[in-house]
């Protein structure tokens, strides 16, 4: 067993089916089992790609805000229209529903957590 710390900001934590957890590729479409855990430093509204939608048809993604203010947008349908917003503050979280198009905008610099099955996820550039 190795007794390296990982950076969980440039790798993620996979948690495969038998128990396993391996450490891995930052990689927005990952192709085998196991939810991701992934941590993200934003600084800007461009390191959370604020101007693409995002959608995870595998599972539900749940969102932890660890520092920092963000605001959650979860898009109606299929099609870019009504909006609900959802700000997230230090220390709160948010259940994304699986197949449920969202994106984020920072209101400060921000440490982000997520779990998701990445499996067939979707990004979709902004309207």
């Amino acid at each position: 067993m190795d007794l390296t710390p990982v950076d969980l900001f440039t790798a993620v934590l996979r948690l495969r089916p038998g128990r396993a957890v391996t450490v891995e590729e930052r990689r927005m479409d990952a192709d085998d089992e196991g939810w991701t855990v992934a941590l993200t430093h934003a600084e800007t509204d461009h390191d959370v790609h604020s101007d693409h939608w995002e959608v995870h048809p595998e599972s539900d993604e749940a969102v932890c805000v660890l520092s920092g203010q963000v605001r959650l947008y979860l898009r109606q349908g299929e099609a870019e229209g009504a909006q609900v917003v959802v700000t997230l503050a230090a220390g709160t979280g948010f259940v994304v529903p699986r197949n449920r198009w969202h994106r984020f905008e920072l209101d400060a610099p921000s440490d982000l957590m997520s779990i998701a099955l990445r499996l067939g996820s979707r990004l979709e550039k902004r309207a």
